[in-house]
């Protein structure tokens, strides 16, 4: 047993159970909170896995063994600069995993993820991928994909304070106002839900559509080419089927009367 091992014992051992530091599980619905001396005891059924990840290692040494056999040059390919094709932005839900969802190659994707698949314009995390993957990277498609039973659109249902979190969520509650009378009219809860997730992955999109650094990369492609990039899609995934959808938008119809308001380069 090491020195700091026994002194940590002995510390819980003479130490007032209030004075220890203390971790929370659930237990029958209730949250009990364990302290040092518990969580030895608790450990295996708490963790569930070896402290140190030792068993997420073994997997990641097993998945790279077998990719190079199965694929000599995969990680001289990936381990060259990234050059993909898709800036994705969804939620990180634990169900969703974008490369495989979307079956592309490792290195298709830049990937930004966050609770409820917003764009928000004071969030500078995902303005930051944003203007990395436009005007570096060079992206020609920023895909925006929510899904059904989403957490964070379940919860802005609901008349509650839900703490820190309600700031984020507020800009989901802004989407049911924008949409208010079309969802209102939806008397299924579920359906109701379903259709908040396709029209607040929607807004997502037009907030996209409406940075500066998409702006511009946009008018830059059309004067050049004859066409504008980065192309935005709305895209919905539903866990229960296994299906990905994309959402039937015009992206020039949905803008089309705040021009005035949203387009930073009119003359150019």
């Amino acid at each position: 047993m090491s020195i700091g091992t026994r002194l940590r014992r002995l510390t819980a051992a003479n130490a007032p159970r209030s004075l220890l530091p203390r971790s929370s599980i659930m237990r029958n619905g209730a949250r009990t909170f364990l302290t040092t001396s518990d969580k030895d005891e608790e450990a295996p059924s708490l963790r569930g896995i070896h402290p140190e990840l030792e068993c997420l290692l073994q997997k990641s040494s097993n998945w790279s063994n077998e990719m190079r056999e199965k694929d000599p040059g995969f990680f001289d390919r990936i381990g060259s600069p990234q050059t993909p094709k898709y800036l994705y932005i969804g939620s990180c839900d634990a169900r969703v995993d974008p490369t495989t969802l979307m079956n592309v190659e490792y290195g298709q994707l830049f990937i930004h993820r966050n609770f409820g698949n917003i764009v928000c314009g004071s969030d500078l995390n995902v303005l930051s991928a944003i203007e990395y993957a436009v005007e570096r990277l060079g992206v020609p498609h920023v895909i925006v994909c929510g899904h059904y039973d989403c957490s964070a659109v379940r919860a802005s249902h609901t008349q509650t304070d839900h703490g820190v979190m309600e700031n984020w969520l507020r800009n989901i509650r802004d989407v049911q106002r924008l949409h208010n009378k079309e969802l209102s009219q939806i008397a299924d809860a579920e359906k109701r839900h379903r259709r908040l997730v396709e029209l607040h992955t929607i807004e997502q999109c037009n907030n996209v559509l409406k940075t500066g650094v998409v702006q511009q990369a946009r008018r830059a492609s059309f004067n050049k080419y004859g066409f504008a990039v980065p192309r935005v899609h709305a895209l919905v995934f539903d866990p229960a089927a296994g299906e990905l959808k994309k959402l039937p938008v015009s992206w020039k119809n949905e803008l089309k009367d705040f021009g005035s308001i949203y387009d930073l380069y009119p003359d150019s």
